[in-house]
């Protein structure tokens, strides 16, 4: 345990008129340093993720940190991107800050904001994330990629519109009770499972409430070196991190099983010395209802082919074995796709921290987040502890 997190800060996600990339930044950064009880004097490094692809004008984009004070000035910052696993991808950059011992204290801010832009290059945009030459003429861009991924699955073991339903409904349901959420509505399995006007299908097997919401917001968390974090208010340490990239090209994997997924699991489990047993929730991506599915075969909570189980026998409900995504996910959270992964790890802080207020999950001890770019081409894991 070589990092702990010290303080966050969390904006509602959703449509953010009055907002802006750079006001969103200032206001999570003067609270997560605010949380930590430090100033911007006491931070040696700055890491900000932050995907754009074309959804801000304003690129180059680290030192709008420093727009929140004066005091930043000179210190070193850079901007992150590993897709929509950008969050993830800045957090594990400051705790690699942290083990070389080039830092103490690391600011992680996270940002998107992606409803100014108009839908179609909304699609276009996302599918910046996605292996061009195979996939850049797919119908309905993203969302249709997935289509792809659920449409194999389905082919594979069968149709699985009842267990996707119901991760929607479960995300939902979870999501009525988190202050942050873009929808704070429970909308029901019945809703999830049937076509309709309101809920048409989008792609291949998916409808709309299998996909998350195009959102605006940021999250921010402080990272401090064990040592300093022991003299802090809380410390929630990082047990374990690991980080596995895949091909992008879904030609070129077995792109139902998630194998980076996998693999990223199998590090962080082992460097953690843990079964994913021992884990009290997880916060994973359902960036899509499929996504969530598969992830759980790929986590090992089932095996291949019978994710479904999980979702069916309550496993995976707030108060089953293994909640995963009390916060509602990015279902209903939102996917401000720079803020993601540090909205995740945020959240998991809050719980362990007991400070989780509806969405919290009782007595928890150890926390994991599973953030993935693209179609399972950058897998992150992280797991967390309080020690203090």
């Amino acid at each position: 345990m070589t990092a702990c997190i010290v303080g966050w800060a969390h904006t509602p996600f959703g449509k953010l008129d009055a907002e802006t990339v750079e006001s969103l930044i200032v206001r999570v950064t003067n609270e997560a340093l605010e949380h930590a009880g430090i100033g911007p004097e006491d931070v040696d490094e700055v890491v900000l993720g932050h995907f754009n692809a074309g959804f801000s004008p304003q690129d180059f984009t680290a030192s709008l940190v420093f727009q929140a004070s004066d005091k930043f000035r000179f210190k070193p910052a850079t901007r992150i991107e590993n897709a929509c696993a950008t969050g993830s991808a800045a957090v594990h950059q400051a705790i690699k800050t942290i083990e070389a011992k080039r830092a103490k204290t690391v600011l992680v801010v996270g940002v998107e904001q992606m409803t100014r832009t108009p839908g179609p290059e909304i699609g276009k945009n996302l599918l910046k994330a996605s292996y061009l030459p195979e996939d850049g003429d797919t119908p309905g861009g993203f969302a249709g990629v997935f289509g792809k991924i659920a449409g194999a699955y389905f082919q594979r073991h069968g149709d699985q519109s009842d267990a996707l339903a119901m991760i929607a409904a479960k995300n939902h349901r979870n999501g009525v009770d988190n202050p942050y959420a873009q929808m704070r509505k429970d909308l029901g399995f019945d809703f999830c499972r049937a076509e309709s006007e309101k809920n048409p299908f989008v792609a291949g097997p998916l409808k709309r409430t299998d996909c998350s919401l195009v959102s605006d917001g940021a999250a921010a968390l402080v990272i401090a070196d064990t040592e300093t974090a022991l003299r802090m208010k809380r410390a929630v340490a990082f047990r374990a991190t690991a980080h596995a990239q895949d091909f992008l090209p879904m030609s070129k994997r077995d792109i139902v099983q998630f194998e980076g997924c996998t693999e990223a699991w199998r590090r962080a489990l082992s460097q953690a010395g843990i079964e994913l047993s021992d884990l009290s929730f997880v916060e994973t991506h359902d960036c899509f209802t499929i996504a969530e599915l598969i992830e759980y075969e790929a986590m090992g909570l089932t095996p291949r082919g019978q994710g479904a189980i999980a979702v069916k026998e309550g496993w995976t409900n707030r108060d089953g074995k293994l909640p995963v995504n009390p916060s509602g996910g990015l279902k209903a959270k939102g996917h401000p796709i720079g803020a993601t992964g540090v909205s995740m790890h945020a959240l998991s802080a809050m719980q362990l921290c007991e400070e989780a207020g509806g969405i919290q999950v009782k007595n928890p001890v150890l926390g994991g987040i599973f953030n993935m770019g693209g179609a399972a081409v950058a897998n992150y894991v992280s797991v967390l502890e309080r020690i203090k």
